[in-house]
């Protein structure tokens, strides 16, 4: 497998985690990339996913408090369509521009 083959399978494999299950497993894949490649865009792929995946948790933890005010209902709709559709977004940008990791917006990156 060359380069740009793999650049784009381990990218898009980052971003496509969350869609893997919601706990354990999907930080852990791209906690395992960073930690196996060497490649700067696949590691900035796997720093941005894990970044994306705490600040889903942490809005989760948040929203889900805020239900006790009812407005964290319509919060965690908005959520769970924003975890849905920002993973989508990211794997076909890792497809389509292999030579340029992608960015998140509107997260904090703690990594």
């Amino acid at each position: 497998m060359d380069d740009l083959a793999q650049r784009k399978l381990l990218s898009a494999l980052c971003h496509g985690a969350i869609f893997f299950s919601s706990l354990i497993v999907s930080i852990g894949i791209p906690i395992v990339i960073l930690l196996i490649t060497n490649d700067p865009i696949v590691r900035e792929n796997a720093k941005e996913s894990i970044n994306f995946h705490i600040n889903l948790y942490l809005y989760a933890i948040i929203f889900g408090i805020l239900t006790l005010v009812v407005i964290g209902i319509p919060l965690l709709i908005i959520l769970a369509i924003v975890s849905v559709l920002m993973p989508i977004v990211a794997i076909v940008h890792c497809a389509t521009n292999t030579d340029k990791p992608y960015r998140y917006p509107f997260i904090f990156r703690i990594v």
